[in-house]
């Protein structure tokens, strides 16, 4: 059933939909899926034991239920959080290094840089031409006008 939902999220990705044209898909395609996931689930949950891997997998749905099944009222939503869990992969593979930062000063400090990288990574900016055409123009900035320093205005302000 879970590869029957990922089908039609396929299909809507090919045919390029719009956000409601997603969302009539999902009501078409994947809500008698997930009606029919969510009757058997009901069904198995009295069947399994509650501490097995399974029947935690069955109880955390069963909870949440109305959370899991809510990207398909909304053609924007996503059917899951890969692109999240991919983004901060990063993160989470340094975590044990953030441990040594020096400080607690000091790891707020690296934490602000790599979200810089990671804002300018998401709007295709190189780090280096941003700081060099900052610092190049930052007398002839207006204080009133500080988002314009920011990465992701940076191509708007600056055709490099």
């Amino acid at each position: 059933m879970i590869q029957q939902l990922y089908a039609v999220e396929r299909k809507a990705r090919q045919e390029n939909l719009s956000a409601e044209q997603i969302k009539q898909l999902r009501l078409a395609e994947s809500l008698p899926v997930i009606n029919e996931l969510g009757k058997w689930i009901f069904q198995e949950i009295k069947n399994t034991l509650p501490k097995s891997q399974i029947g935690k997998a069955m109880a955390y749905a069963y909870a949440r239920w109305d959370a899991l099944s809510a990207y398909l009222y909304d053609g924007n939503l996503l059917i899951d959080n890969n692109l999240v869990e991919n983004a901060i992969r990063s993160v989470a593979l340094g975590r044990k290094n953030y441990l040594f930062a020096g400080s607690h000063e000091a790891a707020g400090r690296a934490a602000m840089i790599y979200s810089f990288f990671a804002i300018c990574k998401k709007h295709e900016v190189t780090p280096f031409k941003w700081l060099k055409h900052k610092l190049q123009n930052i007398m002839s900035i207006n204080h009133k006008n500080l988002k314009d320093l920011y990465p992701q205005n940076f191509k708007k302000s600056a055709d490099l």
